[in-house]
């Protein structure tokens, strides 16, 4: 019986194949119902991504001779999960192969398309890497390397929302992107309108923030257009404490910072201070708007009011006289 090609949905000529509508990656309401959809998504995809490369020839490569796809899709690595990989693979062996294909400029070399982190670990061990070789397009390497990682690990929002901004910026168009990342048109709307306001360098500097979803991220776009919070936010992120935070937490920072900074600035108070040349007054005195009063101080404090209060008159006309004057 004929092998079947489980990469005919990557190779052949798009007026072959059924056109499929993507499915969100997020429910429309409800984040418990949203977040279980998305564990069942990614449970579905990873089965799949298992199978995918399942009856192809496997060959073992020196990683020396790979080097990584040219667009990346995540920010930073999982040291906890990433050292347990490499213990499954040092135990076990490595599992499941990964996708490289000739390199584009260098006929004695290969490019990865998924499975970076098998190949690093092969690497860390000592070990040859199980791959299968490829020969697909930059586009069709797209759309694999976005739908495999995106299965095996949950990339978080603003990772997805960057790698889609990578690959519009490389010239791709917007239904390339909804199937390497699996999403439809408005949620990659969404993505970019992240993605195009919210500079790459902040992005980078706080992480992949795993626990931070779409609308905080959306929110987060929206101050930041701003030109005073984006320069706010780009001294902050220089800072010590930013760096000795964890991902989430840095942007939680972020957000309280711009929050106080949002703030209406209370107005200054004019305040200050009279004493006696005898020291036997003292006056305290404060204004704001259209308010202004006068505290004493002294044993005489009572009777010397009395004074200023029974002469309010002919201190008023004295203030009008004398401001009628400058005029």
């Amino acid at each position: 019986m004929a092998r079947r090609d489980v990469f005919a949905n990557i190779t052949a000529p798009q007026g072959d194949i059924q056109e499929r509508k993507a499915k969100p990656t997020y429910a429309a309401k409800g984040a418990s119902r949203s977040m279980i959809s998305s564990l069942n998504e990614l449970a579905e995809k990873a089965a799949l991504a298992d199978q995918s490369l399942s009856g192809e020839l496997i060959v073992e490569l020196d990683t020396a001779d790979l080097d990584s796809s040219f667009v990346s899709d995540r920010m930073s690595e999982d040291d906890a999960a990433y050292a347990e990989l490499v213990e499954a693979i040092r135990d076990r062996g490595q599992d499941s192969p990964i996708l490289v294909r000739p390199h584009p400029s260098d006929d004695s070399r290969y490019q990865i398309v998924f499975g970076h982190r098998r190949a690093r670990a092969a690497k860390d061990l000592g070990l040859k890497v199980r791959a299968v070789i490829k020969d697909i397009s930059d586009a069709d390497h797209v759309i694999a390397q976005g739908q495999e990682n995106s299965a095996r690990q949950n990339l978080s929002f603003i990772e997805r929302s960057m790698f889609a901004q990578r690959l519009l910026d490389l010239g791709y168009g917007k239904t390339t992107i909804q199937s390497a990342l699996a999403i439809d048109a408005p949620m990659l709307t969404r993505m970019l309108s992240v993605s195009s306001r919210v500079p790459e360098a902040v992005a980078a500097r706080i992480g992949p923030a795993k626990s931070i979803g779409r609308d905080r991220w959306i929110d987060f776009a929206q101050k930041i257009e701003k030109p005073s919070t984006k320069a706010l936010v780009g001294k902050l992120v220089d800072e010590d404490r930013f760096g000795s935070l964890e991902s989430d937490a840095r942007f939680e920072f972020l957000m309280a910072e711009i929050g106080k900074a949002d703030r209406p600035q209370k107005q200054p108070r004019n305040t200050g201070e009279w004493r006696a040349g005898d020291a036997s007054v003292r006056a305290e005195f404060k204004g704001a708007g259209k308010s202004y009063s006068i505290a004493l101080k002294s044993d005489q404090a009572a009777k010397f009011g009395r004074f200023i209060t029974d002469n309010l008159e002919r201190l008023h006309q004295e203030f009008l006289s004398s401001t009628n004057k400058e005029g």
